[in-house]
């Protein structure tokens, strides 16, 4: 039997909802490209539910303590006295967020001997050393596309509120005021703008294609090529480098996985090859970008706006420079955690513990490592540094 260690965000404030603003969901078959939505054999929770807090537990209690395994949930995760590093020493599976992440170190895994399998709850599982996971043959898998259109959504709400200059709009009102000089003396049409992507795999090409009936000038750079079709559908201009692409675009997102070729990418070097006044949308990792070079470019005026939810740590530290730079649009890790999200992220969870714990393949497409390498997905996204 297996013990399943499951961190997880903390409840709302007010306590776990017995309520929600809506009654259903959309029902979401199948993805952009044919993927199936995670079909695992059963649920164990309605769909809209908050799952991904403590209570919530994913949905995954009944189903696995009915199998005779353990599962431990928790919030706490950091320090070696956190209930994470003392539940950690033996327990055969790790599930996290990237919202709430679990850091699997190398350090870390070294100290769980039983550790078999690391499942990210959503996608991007940089919060596990994957080097550490090849070597101690550790198999990591996420919830592959299940909620890349959540973020995607996330990436054309931030752009069109930083660009229209909406969040200090909203504030006036809020405030009691009406000085509508204030509000549009940043405000812009997005309309004509050049926009550009870092990487556009399934979240990338899902901003592009939400953003061009914005009748907008679209580039992007990937070290996957596009085929020619989807670029000229989409009227997109290839650069082979994000430096080539920085100088000709308005607004910048970036959706690219977080590896040695992308930390740090945008420092005081790049950024200073940008128009002025240009946006950067982050909802990738907070270490794609240099934190004190944003807060630099913001206060010169370099950058007009930056928005982001990904930040680094996770939680961000009350003092963060991000919490209070001029003119941004941060949110906390939300953009891929909404209530529609959790649902598949959660039925993905299950799919792959469902495969793991019966000894069948997981699906190629939720693989990031398996058998001593980068496997499915993670081959195609992610780079070693061994």
């Amino acid at each position: 039997m297996a013990k399943v260690l499951c961190v997880l965000y903390d409840d709302p404030t007010d306590g776990y909802p017995t309520t929600y603003a809506r009654d259903d969901l959309p029902v979401i078959d199948r993805y952009p490209g044919g993927q199936t939505a995670p079909t695992p054999e059963a649920v164990d929770f309605t769909p809209g539910q908050l799952l991904g807090s403590v209570s919530g537990e994913l949905g995954l209690r009944g189903f696995l303590e009915k199998a005779g395994h353990t599962l431990v949930v928790t919030s706490d995760k950091e320090g070696p006295d956190s209930v994470f590093d003392r539940e950690l020493a033996d327990a055969d599976i790790v599930i996290s967020q990237p919202f709430w992440p679990a850091y699997l170190t190398a350090e870390r895994i070294a100290a769980a001997p039983n550790l078999k399998l690391a499942v990210t709850a959503g996608i991007g599982s940089d919060h596990v050393d994957l080097d550490a996971a090849i070597a101690h043959g550790v198999t990591v898998a996420e919830v592959t596309y299940c909620n890349s259109i959540s973020v995607a959504e996330h990436v054309v709400m931030m752009t069109l509120s930083l660009v229209r200059n909406y969040l200090p709009s909203h504030q006036v009102v809020r405030d009691g005021g009406w000085n509508i000089a204030d509000c549009v003396a940043r405000s812009y049409d997005l309309e004509g703008m050049h926009v550009g992507t870092v990487a556009a795999g399934r979240i990338g090409l899902a901003v592009l294609r939400r953003l061009a009936p914005f009748d907008v000038r679209l580039h992007y750079t990937d070290r996957h090529r596009l085929p020619a079709a989807v670029e000229r559908e989409l009227g997109l201009t290839w650069h082979e480098s994000t430096a080539d692409m920085a100088p000709h675009c308005d607004v910048i997102t970036i959706n690219a996985p977080l590896h040695p070729e992308t930390e740090g990418l945008f420092g005081d070097a790049l950024l200073g090859t940008m128009k002025r006044g240009a946006y950067l949308i982050n909802t990738a990792r907070g270490l794609i970008v240099d934190r004190d070079a944003v807060v630099r470019a913001l206060e010169s005026g370099q950058l007009a706006g930056y928005a982001g939810d990904v930040w680094y740590p996770q939680p961000a530290p009350a003092d963060h420079s991000w919490r209070t730079m001029p003119h941004h649009g941060m949110t906390p890790h939300i953009s891929g955690s909404s209530l529609s999200a959790q649902t598949r992220y959660a039925a993905g969870t299950r799919e792959i513990l469902e495969s793991f714990l019966t000894g069948r393949p997981i699906r190629d497409e939720y693989l990031i490592v398996d058998g001593g390498a980068l496997a499915g997905t993670g081959a195609h996204s992610y780079s070693v540094t061994k």
